[in-house]
């Protein structure tokens, strides 16, 4: 399985300035173009169960070999 990394920068609604980065793997068939189209399905998701954060910015990488998936 092919796993492809979306990184999002989400802030706290209540303190905007309070950001932090989450990381989101799934089966993008391997490239960064497949996850760029997958990608606006999964961030909705995310966001439905992450009512107070807001995402502001997120990008498509392969996986770091060091970070556990």
């Amino acid at each position: 399985m092919n796993l492809v990394d979306l990184i999002l920068t989400v802030c706290m609604l209540a303190n905007p300035t309070n950001c932090r980065t989450e990381h989101l793997y799934f089966e993008a068939r391997g490239t960064l173009f497949q996850c760029m189209m997958l990608a606006p399905a999964e961030i909705a998701k995310w966001s439905e169960s992450h009512p107070t954060l807001k995402i502001v910015r997120w990008k498509c990488a392969f996986p770091d070999k060091g970070r556990e998936t």
